[in-house]
């Protein structure tokens, strides 16, 4: 199953988010990404409209695991779109409660938090998540800003909770993939500025490059 693959934390996986267009979208699933994700928050550079995602998302069943970024959104969007199966994955990237996603309980979200000191994952294991996405502190942005938070502070949090997911953004790019993943040990690398020739228009020389950086990651590479 394509969720419980990319939640793996035994086999690091690759998320490209901010995707726009459906070639983008298409490519990405031959490139044999694990994850690609849109982002349906109206402010974002990286803004792709409901019924734009629409007309690409159904093609990719099964192809790639299929991610919906919301920011603080009312519940009844994000209910829709899983319930139409138009995303495998609802991701919370906003200022939402526990109360807010205890309404999405059964099913499948992640809560991303914004780190910029070890007191914000204090709270962390009480949004119920089928897993967390550590993200660099930017209050207002809500992601996508290519800043990096310490990794050392991610790295402590996967080590304190071992075999619970976690995925890892902020400033990726294909330098230093390989070290982000050596150094926290996440289930996945989200990536979205480090992958992009523009906002929402992606660059594949830096996907292929990530991609590699992914692979030296896997445990057993170069035994």
């Amino acid at each position: 199953m394509l969720l419980d693959r990319f939640l793996d934390p035994a086999t690091p996986s690759l998320k490209i988010c901010g995707v726009t267009r459906a070639d983008d979208a298409v490519r990405l699933a031959d490139l044999g990404v694990d994850a690609l994700g849109v982002n349906f928050w109206s402010r974002s550079k990286r803004y792709c409209p409901p019924e734009t995602a629409a007309g690409f998302l159904p093609s990719l069943v099964g192809r790639i695991l299929r991610v919906g970024v919301f920011v603080n959104a009312g519940p009844d969007l994000p209910r829709d779109l899983l319930e139409r199966g138009l995303v495998d994955l609802a991701q919370f990237h906003g200022d939402e409660t526990p109360d807010y996603c205890a309404a999405f309980s059964g099913r499948p979200f992640l809560k991303a938090i914004g780190v910029g000191s070890p007191a914000d994952l204090d709270r962390a294991m009480e949004f119920g998540a089928r897993g967390l996405l550590l993200d660099a502190h930017a209050p207002g942005a809500y992601g996508g800003t290519g800043r990096s938070l310490d990794w050392g502070v991610a790295a402590s949090f996967v080590a304190g909770h071992p075999g619970f997911p976690v995925v890892l953004a902020g400033g990726i790019t294909p330098a230093n993939a390989a070290e982000a993943l050596a150094t926290v040990r996440p289930a996945a690398l989200d990536v979205a500025s480090g992958a992009e020739s523009a906002p929402g228009l992606k660059d594949f020389a830096k996907v292929t490059d990530l991609i590699e950086a992914l692979r030296q990651g896997m445990p057993g590479h170069g035994e």
